[in-house]
């Protein structure tokens, strides 16, 4: 493993090579944030090393200061604007409330912020503050990535050795969206490697083999579900067939495991956080199950039978209809469920394989009405569907629609189509109410399907396929 990291050029810092380029004195462009914070940085004193003697002095000790006041910004866990992990801030595919999105597209297309080449995989970034985390497999090794959020520039990088082959076809890159949580990044890879690395520097804080230290299987497209950082715990739906390793908790901090549990199978879908009776619970879908448990200690509250043994996945995520229902949907003669719960238990409202089986895309709950894709995106054909979320009873159905990712924000639904296609939809639980529709990536006939989660933050909507990662202006404010 190894992490490097590039000052900006001619970078007066002492600590170049491993100080964050965001801090640098040489950049123009800051975030707003960072802004009213580096005003401060040059009046402040360096306890026990005397006060700076030249203007070289000067700018290095400002440079300092500043890569101090960034990392304790990053250490937050999200901000207004951020999209720290898969499927957003509360993994619900809602944006930030005060995430702000034009009402049309320009005729002519998206705005291109910016774009870059990327390596093999699907895993969608996350966006901190000014920063994207990139995670993708370049050769043969699996690759976290800071990019300048405004320039696309590599920050800094680190990665380890990969070998991984899906069985099945498809990218041989990593899955799992990285997780931003409390200054720190975990990372997922195909074949089991747990690592974690700061957020600010780009140093490899721990490294866990999952799949060798608890004989996990890498599955048909390697390890896909997606970690879930709570209260100080990476929880992680291992698979392992090493004693009661289903599923682990890893220390954030160190690493260290704090305790397996079950005999589940691993899934691609990530786990949620969940609050029953003032406690935070993980709610899971593992390879056969959907289960509630208590982040503490591993212990199982409930679970029941979900899933289909044979060349099946459960991939998409549950998804909170209020504080006490929520959903779970799978293709391969799956379907869904619709259920109300507690601690004890659970209670099915509705459930079957007519209203909605989707294969990988979670659906959204925007506006009183579910958002989904039913069918599978290697089957055609799929439909987007309206769903009554207390009844199951489909409110309208766009046959033909193709397959795609779904996210909300200000009050509208961003989706994203594996054919390439976007499109600005109003919620409407009459009709499909298309607002705009871009395709970002034509004329890219190598870059492969738009499988990957997008991400929204600060008006820029992410986009990556297995060539490209591009920067999109969706706000109210872009040309």
């Amino acid at each position: 493993m190894k992490a490097t990291v590039g000052p900006a050029r001619d970078c007066p810092c002492p600590i170049a090579g491993r100080s964050l380029r965001a801090s640098c004195p040489q950049l123009s462009a800051r975030p707003r944030r960072f802004a009213i914070l580096a005003s401060l940085a040059p009046t402040a004193r360096l306890s026990g090393h005397g006060q700076p003697r030249d203007s070289r002095s000067r700018r290095s000790a400002a440079c300092i200061v500043r890569a101090v006041l960034l990392g304790l910004t990053l250490h937050a866990f999200a901000t207004a604007g951020d999209w720290p992990q898969i499927l957003g801030p509360l993994r619900t595919g809602v944006a930030a409330a005060d995430e702000r999105l034009a009402d049309a597209w320009p005729a002519t297309g998206l705005r291109q912020v910016w774009k870059r080449d990327v390596g093999a995989g699907v895993a969608g970034v996350a966006v901190v503050e000014s920063r994207v985390f990139l995670f993708h497999r370049v050769g043969n090794r699996e690759v976290l990535e800071a990019l300048e959020a405004t320039t696309g520039e590599t920050l800094w990088r680190d990665d380890h050795a990969t070998s991984f082959v899906p069985q099945v076809g498809g990218s041989d890159g990593p899955l799992c969206a990285p997780v931003v949580h409390d200054g720190k990044v975990v990372v997922f890879g195909a074949q089991g490697v747990l690592a974690c690395i700061e957020a600010a520097s780009g140093r490899r804080l721990w490294e866990r083999r999952t799949h060798r230290d608890y004989d996990a299987q890498e599955g048909y497209f390697g390890a896909g579900s997606t970690p879930l950082v709570v209260a100080g715990r990476v929880i992680v739906n291992v698979g392992g067939r090493k004693g009661d390793a289903g599923i682990a908790a890893f220390d954030l901090a160190t690493g260290d495991t704090l305790w397996t549990a079950t005999r589940e199978g691993a899934s691609y879908s990530a786990p949620v956080t969940v609050t029953v009776a003032g406690v935070e619970q993980v709610l899971m879908v593992t390879r056969l199950s959907c289960l509630l448990l208590d982040p503490a200690d591993g212990s199982v509250r409930w679970s029941f039978p979900f899933g289909q043994r044979g060349p099946t996945v459960n991939a998409a995520s549950p998804v909170l209809l209020g504080d006490a229902e929520f959903l779970v949907t799978a293709s391969y003669g799956i379907g869904s469920v619709c259920a109300a719960f507690d601690a004890r238990g659970v209670t099915p409202r509705w459930q079957g394989t007519d209203a909605l089986a989707s294969q990988y895309a979670t659906p959204v709950f925007v506006a009183g009405s579910l958002y989904a894709i039913d069918g599978r995106d290697d089957v055609p054909p799929t439909s987007l569907v309206c769903l009554d979320p207390a009844t199951g009873k489909v409110r309208w159905r766009e046959q033909g629609f193709g397959y795609g990712t779904l996210l909300v924000a200000d009050g509208k639904i961003v989706m994203t189509k594996t054919d390439g296609e976007a499109l600005l939809v109003r919620p409407d639980a009459t009709r499909l109410d298309v607002l705009a529709r871009a395709r970002p990536f034509a004329g890219d006939v190598r870059g492969g399907p738009l499988r990957a989660l997008p991400a929204l933050a600060n008006g820029r909507l992410y986009l990556r396929n297995d060539r490209t990662l591009v920067s999109l202006d969706v706000s109210p404010t872009g040309p």
